[in-house]
Parts: C-alpha cells; structure tokens; sequence
C-alpha cells in the first residue's frame, strides 16, 4: 500500500521484506538480522518500521520479530543517525480499553494478547530512544487496515483505507518536531469511536469513511456484535 501511495518527488525510498520486492536497491532480509538492518539504514533520514508479525502467534516467533527485531530496527537507526522513526503499533496495544466515543490517541497501554504486548514493547522502546538519544518517534495505533474494504460492523469504524494509510505515514514523517508520541490510525469513518485530534496535531487529515461499504457489511449475532464492540480491541478481547 504503502508503494503504491508514498513516493514523493525528491524523496528516495529504500525497501526492505522477507521477500523479494520489485523495486530498484530492495533489500530482502529479515528485522531480526541486526547485519542486515544496520547495512540497510546507513545514510538515511527516517525509518518506517512494518516489519514483523502482523497478529497473535506462537510465542517464539512473536519473540523474534517483533521484540528482537524492533529492537534491531531502532538500534540501526540510532546508530545510522536518523532523526526520526515511524512505528506500526497497533489498536491492540490497548485492545482490553473499553470502547467509548472520541478515545484519545494516548490511552495507556492495555495489551488484549500477546501480539500486543509487543506493540506495547515497541511503544515503549520508542520513549526510550526519543528521551535517552532525542529520536523523534511516532507510534500508530493502527486500526483496520488491509487493501480490501471493510467487511464487518467494527471495521466500519477501526478501518484505514490504504490512500489514508499513506497519508498518516507521511504525515508522522514530515510534520516537524513531534518528540514522542501515539496517533490512532483510521480514516475520517462516520462511525469512529477513537479520535482524529492526535492526527491533526501532526497534520494528517484522513479523508475516507468505511461508511460508503456499510451496506456490504456483514452483520452477525446481536450479543457476538455487543461483545465486540466492548473492547477496543475487538475480538481479540473475547
């Protein structure tokens, strides 16, 4: 998604996956090879880190990847100098908060799983390195973001279109000076229940709303959409 929509003039994008990608200088490795990160973030400005996996797992892997490999990440970067990195945390970061209208963007952290206590390890990995070595780091809790349109009542209102996906990223990279801090990541959906104050602060304006696919939503049993919507994290707090 993010190939698609963040190239900007003047802004060269370095790539890096676990698989080959079809873009000039990508890097195929993994987070959790401190060689391979530190080579691949000599001489740049910011990191965007997605890498990792991506929901709840075994435990080793999540350990490797996203406790490990974040750690990798944001190491390489102190030391390569950049100024500024821009974390995918998650929703489920605070997944076990419950749900009210106009949540702010810095509810204290509140893991529904084990996958997001990573995210919280990587949150808090990120106020370190922001108070102890001056990076600038911006953590998105991101909510549900995917390259199809949303599917049920809850990502009706925790969705993240990819269009504003990039504009969220590019907002954490460019908005200046924002120490450290959380941003929700979701569009401007009719039915949110997380605010959008923390992304105008720096300057990210979503511009659309899960609302257009409500009438393809599925809607499944009363007490099952009561329960999911209790908790911030949806399901995973079942």
């Amino acid at each position: 998604m993010l190939r698609r929509w963040l190239p900007r003039k003047n802004r060269e994008l370095r790539y890096l996956d676990i698989v080959p990608v079809d873009e000039p200088g990508a890097i195929t490795a993994s987070v959790s090879d401190p060689a391979a990160i530190a080579a691949a973030c000599e001489g740049v400005d910011a990191v965007v880190h997605l890498g990792g996996t991506p929901a709840d797992a075994d435990w080793n892997d999540l350990r490797d990847t996203n406790i490990h490999g974040t750690y990798c990440v944001f190491e390489a970067a102190r030391q390569a100098g950049a100024s500024r990195i821009v974390y995918a945390s998650s929703n489920h970061a605070v997944g076990f908060q419950a749900s009210s209208p106009e949540l702010p963007d810095d509810l204290p952290v509140r893991p529904d799983t084990m996958y997001g206590v990573t995210k919280v390890f990587g949150e808090a990995l990120g106020s370190l390195y922001h108070d102890r070595f001056g990076l600038d780091v911006v953590c998105l809790r991101i909510g549900t973001c995917y390259d199809v349109p949303p599917s049920d009542l809850r990502s009706l209102s925790t969705w993240l279109s990819p269009r504003d996906c990039a504009r969220l990223v590019d907002a954490a990279l460019t908005c200046p000076a924002p120490g450290f801090r959380t941003v929700w990541g979701i569009s401007r959906n009719s039915r949110r229940t997380w605010s959008l104050d923390g992304g105008a602060a720096i300057d990210y304006h979503p511009e659309d709303d899960a609302e257009e696919f409500a009438a393809d939503a599925v809607t499944r049993e009363a007490e099952y959409e009561e329960a999911v919507r209790r908790h911030v994290g949806g399901a995973f707090a079942l």
